[in-house]
């Protein structure tokens, strides 16, 4: 079953943000495709700023994918000093690929 995780970081930032996914891909830069992610199982992928800070939802194709992939993500987060909050996950009743 499909979940949503939402990653709401207050104070966080873009650069923040960048510094995470350019570590992710290997100095490739910003997450582009779902081969650039460590493991597989990723939906969707969207980010943005918010008036507090930075906001991540992923859609993923089950609660243990995102787990694994949550295992690769937070040393990352953490080296590059993002707030630490736990992530909301819900599990996605419906889904619609455009």
């Amino acid at each position: 079953m499909a979940v949503i995780v939402v990653h709401d970081l207050p104070g966080a930032t873009q650069a923040q943000y960048e510094q995470v996914t350019n570590t992710m891909t290997g100095g490739r830069g910003m997450v582009k495709t779902s081969s650039d992610w460590p493991v597989p199982g990723l939906i969707s992928h969207v980010t943005g700023p918010t008036p507090t800070g930075w906001i991540v939802v992923d859609v993923w194709e089950s609660a243990q994918a995102w787990q694994q992939f949550a295992e690769k993500l937070m040393p990352l987060t953490r080296e590059a000093g993002l707030p630490e909050v736990e992530p909301k996950v819900y599990e996605a009743v419906n889904l619609v690929i455009a």
